[in-house]
């Protein structure tokens, strides 16, 4: 037992910033777990200020660009939430198709896209609404409803649809 403790107190004194960023990181693995339980099954359209907040939790630790769906049911219920593609610091590809794969492997009848802005700018790009006319196409063609696609920046969470850009 003082072994156990000695070596925690090794970790901290001698190498604190390992520590810390090892401590955050699991903090929030934690809360995306936590966020995960409480929004699943939940129709997350009822109250837009939730799915703002759940998915801008969701992005929060990733410091290179990520794009992910949220799949739901025909009553808005999360089905599931699938990060798709992982990029560098100023961009990520997007490809429709495995977004359209993706939906009909989650029997999905809506989708909410989101990917986040490592620098911290929620405002979405020239890039961001051409790839989200050509997944709003593809979806399309299987029947599938596409809600909304937010942009995550620092705090900021963008609705595309609310700017009337989807």
């Amino acid at each position: 037992m003082f072994e156990a403790d000695t070596d925690d107190f090794r970790r901290r004194i001698l190498f604190p910033s390992e520590f810390e960023a090892d401590y955050e990181e699991r903090v929030l693995q934690e809360a995306r777990a936590i966020v995960q339980r409480r929004f699943s099954g939940m129709d997350v359209l009822a109250l837009p200020r939730t799915a703002r907040e759940y998915l801008a939790i969701r992005l929060a630790s990733y410091s290179e660009e990520v794009f992910a769906c949220l799949f739901m049911t025909t009553r808005h219920q999360v089905i599931a939430f699938e990060i798709l593609f992982r990029g560098t610091l100023t961009g990520c590809s997007v490809h429709e198709r495995v977004v359209a794969k993706r939906a009909l492997a989650n029997n999905a009848a809506a989708v909410i896209l989101v990917h986040n802005h490592p620098s911290g700018i929620a405002e979405p790009s020239e890039a961001d609404v051409a790839i989200t006319g050509k997944v709003r196409e593809a979806l399309n063609l299987m029947e599938v409803r596409l809600i909304d696609h937010f942009v995550i920046g620092g705090n900021a969470a963008v609705s595309m649809a609310e700017r009337g850009l989807i």
